[in-house]
């Protein structure tokens, strides 16, 4: 027999006991039933109850006399002296956890042995001498328990503070006479079976007991300790600070772990809004938190003020261990309430995660996805199973596995804020000078080797910001701004997302700010390249404040100063008005890529470059075509639509619809014709 087997056998002794000595007890006030047909002998309840005929409820079989009082007394010996067994019995367990008096504790045995023991509701009817008082009622504890107590009626009192019994009382009944019932959960407990109020079960999602077997990187176990010992204090409301709500969770189970706690989290969503229901849920919880190791996760990051209300009001009324996740820390959460900042693995922590979880593959590996990726360490764990999961002896295929399970990561939480852009373009398809060639390469680069430089060679000891890499393209339009944002990516296997200014900006105060922060804290988890098209109407110059628009324009713009610096990723910014841009942003920005209109050779180059090779082309005369002063978007266009015009006559592409579908671009940009330059003559002579 094991611990809990031999404890459940003492608690069954203690309850066999209990009940035993209270059929004794309700037996001596009751009486044995007269065998005359008489009155005689009365039943003590009739000092609080009026005498009604008896009826077959009270017929069944009892006693012939009543128990002598050595007989009770010896009853009430072996139930004292088993809850003196070590472990207690769960009544005792009770009574220390809810301070319940003896008296009390007798009125909860005589409630709960309704459910315990089918011979109750007789004795209870006998004993009040009433057959339909087939109850535990009040005045029946006040006349058969030892030291009884008038202010167990008090709501402040344990039975009716922490709702151990339900009393249930009609329109015109009195509350002595009314019937008490004892708490479905109550009675379970003392029966030895400790589980969740099913009254709280589905507002509440526990945690995942294997996440607390993951170990912590080094500053998150610091982090983890740190709130141990402030809970050590008498601080048990813990706000978890910063954006990264997977740790705060995975740092809030470790903490849950080393205190002995199940850990189950609420979302601020799920709280009741009237005040009645808080109550309730709030009582409900404070008596589970003493009946069960149980610590509870508040998520309140994206609650209203009508949520954060009921947070102060539920955190007011509570008792425990409550974990706070929350952007910034409040001071309106009680005056218990202490704050700690949580933050991912650095950089060096996730590469060793990483190179724990990929132990048979190149060790370039970790390193490239530390630097691109933000992830704490049981998404990393989890990503580089679920990769090996699909082949462990391909080590190629499996990176290359691991790579996407990355971005697909990350990919969801930007689809709201942005537009992800298919990359397909190549550096072989992009057509630029030199300079402006090796400076995209030096922005990739960059990209690629921010590990070493920041973390190996010590440069983020140095900086406290600027640790992300920024770049404006300027140009005008079709210059090849987004297709070389598209090289980059493509490059450096990231996804590019095009950031949907109708869904950031807001006409409302405070919300394009609350829309900036969600876009950049969810493209911190890396794989995600910020493509700002047409930047300047979202980065433009800050105004002279003449009017309350002025000034919250303004700030915006400071908040998107501050973000800029302090975002880790690669933001690219394209606009063809430079100088409508806010001279701030031009300072912190490292990279100015300049995108000239394409010179002769270059738009050559471009022609040659623009149709698949797949497409039927009859001789074209390139040269002539680099004379066209038109930039390379507005190249495509012109070779698309004459794809469509050959499609449509069913020959290849040739000069003369090359040189129609250039007209019409012309005039689509409202360019001067001259329709000398759209002639073009055949090697017979002829004009088309």
């Amino acid at each position: 027999m094991n611990a809990f087997e031999s404890w459940q056998k003492a608690n069954g002794d203690y309850l066999a006991a209990g009940l035993h000595w209270l059929r004794f007890r309700l037996t001596q006030i009751a009486g044995p039933l007269p065998r005359d047909g008489t009155d005689k002998p009365r039943s003590a309840g009739r000092r609080f109850f009026r005498r009604k005929q008896r009826s077959a409820v009270m017929k069944q079989p009892l006693p012939d006399k009543r128990p002598s009082a050595t007989e009770v007394e010896e009853a009430r010996s072996a139930m004292v002296q088993a809850e003196k067994a070590d472990p207690p019995p769960a009544m005792m367990i009770l009574s220390q956890r809810l301070g319940l008096s003896g008296f009390e504790r007798h009125l909860l045995l005589l409630c709960a042995a309704m459910e315990l023991d089918s011979r109750i509701a007789s004795l209870c009817a006998r004993a009040q001498d009433d057959p339909s008082t087939a109850y535990p009622t009040i005045a029946l504890a006040l006349a058969t328990f030892p030291d009884p107590s008038w202010d167990v009626l008090s709501p402040e009192r344990p039975l009716r503070y922490w709702r151990l019994i339900e009393i249930n009382q009609g329109a015109s009944q009195p509350l002595t006479s009314s019937a008490l019932r004892a708490d479905e959960r109550i009675v379970n407990f003392l029966k030895g079976l400790n589980y969740l109020d099913d009254r709280l079960t589905p507002l509440l999602t526990p945690f995942d007991d294997g996440r607390a077997n993951c170990e912590l990187p080094p500053t998150q176990q610091s982090t983890a300790d740190q709130i141990s010992a402030i809970n050590a204090h008498g601080a048990p409301v813990i706000q978890l600070l910063g954006p990264d709500a997977a740790s705060k969770q995975l740092i809030a189970q470790h903490v849950g772990e080393l205190l002995g706690q199940q850990l189950y989290r609420l979302p601020a969503d799920s709280l009741p809004q009237q005040i009645v229901d808080l109550e309730t849920l709030s009582r409900l919880w404070e008596r589970e938190s003493r009946l069960l190791p149980i610590a509870l996760y508040l998520d309140v990051d994206e609650a209203n003020d009508q949520q954060y209300a009921a947070i102060r009001r539920f955190l007011a009324r509570s008792h425990g261990i409550f974990f706070v996740n929350t952007r910034e820390a409040r001071t309106d959460l009680g005056h218990n309430a202490m704050a700690v900042d949580v933050t991912k693995p650095t950089t060096s922590e996730q590469r060793t995660a990483w190179t724990q979880a990929l132990d048979h593959v190149d060790q370039t590996a970790p390193t490239l996805l530390a630097s691109q990726f933000d992830l704490d360490v049981e998404t990393i764990r989890n990503i580089a199973l679920s990769a090996a999961a699909d082949s462990t002896d391909d080590e190629v295929g499996l990176q290359q596995r691991v790579w996407n399970l990355c971005l697909t990561h990350t990919r969801p939480r930007l689809e709201t804020l942005a537009q992800r852009i298919d990359a397909k373009a190549t550096w072989d398809d992009i057509v630029l000078s030199d300079h402006e060639s090796d400076l995209l390469h030096q922005i990739a680069d960059q990209v690629i080797h921010r590990t070493k430089v920041y973390q190996d060679w010590g440069f983020k000891a140095k900086m406290n910001r600027g640790l992300g890499i920024n770049a404006l393209f300027a140009g005008e339009s079709g210059t090849g701004k987004t297709m070389a944002a598209e090289v980059i990516a493509n490059d450096l296997r990231l996804d590019l997302y095009r950031i949907d200014l109708s869904g950031v900006v807001s006409k409302y105060i405070g919300e394009t700010e609350k829309n900036l922060r969600r876009l950049f804290d969810a493209a911190e988890g890396g794989g995600a390249i910020l493509f700002f098209d047409e930047a300047d109407a979202l980065f433009g110059k800050r105004s002279q404040v003449k009017d309350s628009h002025d000034r919250y324009a303004n700030i915006e713009i400071n908040y998107l100063l501050q973000r800029m610096e302090a975002y880790r990723g690669l933001a690219i910014l394209a606009t063809n008005m430079k100088s409508a841009l806010d001279s701030a942003f031009l300072r912190r920005l490292r990279f100015i890529v300049n995108f000239p209109f394409p010179a002769a050779a270059e738009r050559k180059r471009i022609w040659q470059l623009v149709f698949p090779e797949a497409t039927p082309l009859e001789q074209l005369d390139y040269d002539r075509l680099a004379r066209l002063n038109l930039a390379g978007g507005s190249i495509h266009n012109t070779a698309l639509n004459a794809a469509f015009m050959a499609a449509e006559s069913g020959t290849p592409v040739s000069m003369p619809l090359v040189l129609n579908a250039a007209r019409a671009e012309f005039r689509k940009l409202e360019r001067p014709v001259n329709e000398a330059d759209f002639r073009w003559q055949q090697p017979t002579g002829v004009v088309a």
